[in-house]
């Protein structure tokens, strides 16, 4: 079985970074998204992510960005990931001519498998909650919401923290898990320690489910 990738969102700072690294992230995610409180500028974003080592993965995550704004992050960190977290429909998720995650927001009654096949192009699905501002706002979805045979790759996300990550693993088995607001200290300022337990909660779930 392959391991679950680790994705960090919503960094700010250059120790949040190297922490992050340390921890075992695969993905760290930097928020384009001006009304968001953990937004950087495309400046801060480059900046943060030239003190990533190879196979960590950049991404860049829009919320209903102008094709132009898309355009111009794309190519200035030409190795990162897209994360379209708004409206976007599947034509403008592929205008942007990189790989890209689709966030969709798991409200009751959500087709995802109609979802999937709408954004078959997407390097995978992030599941998050459905809060009235985008993003998770740091609450779990119910997982039961999830149909067993999704046919792109699961990033598990919203709501989780070091506490329950695991049982999510165990429960879902999704490619990757991402987490912001379960490893913070305040918005935007991460906590080193609770970034070690979330990744150590998941290693410790792949090895539950490697022992199965």
């Amino acid at each position: 079985m392959a391991r679950t990738r680790i994705k960090i969102c919503g960094l700010t700072r250059e120790a949040d970074v190297d922490d992050a690294i340390h921890a075992g992230a695969d993905a760290l995610g930097f928020v384009l998204y001006p009304k968001s409180p953990r937004a950087v500028t495309l400046d801060r974003a480059a900046e943060l992510a030239a003190r990533l080592p190879p196979f960590v993965t950049p991404v860049l995550l829009f919320v209903n960005a102008s094709p132009s704004e898309v355009q111009r992050a794309v190519e200035r960190l030409p190795q990162a990931l897209a994360q379209f977290h708004g409206d976007e429909t599947p034509e403008q998720c592929r205008a942007a001519g990189r790989p890209f995650l689709r966030a969709a927001r798991m409200a009751p009654g959500i087709d995802l498998l109609d979802f999937a096949v709408r954004f078959e192009y997407a390097q995978a699905l992030l599941l998050d909650s459905h809060v009235e501002a985008y993003g998770g706002g740091g609450k779990a979805f119910d997982w039961s919401l999830i149909p067993p045979n999704v046919p792109l790759p699961v990033v598990l996300s919203g709501g989780l923290n070091p506490a329950n990550v695991t049982d999510g693993v165990l429960r879902v088995r999704p490619w990757a898990v991402d987490v912001s607001s379960g490893v913070e200290q305040a918005k935007g300022v991460k906590n080193a320690a609770l970034m070690r337990r979330f990744c150590k909660a998941v290693r410790d779930a792949d090895d539950r489910l490697a022992s199965l």
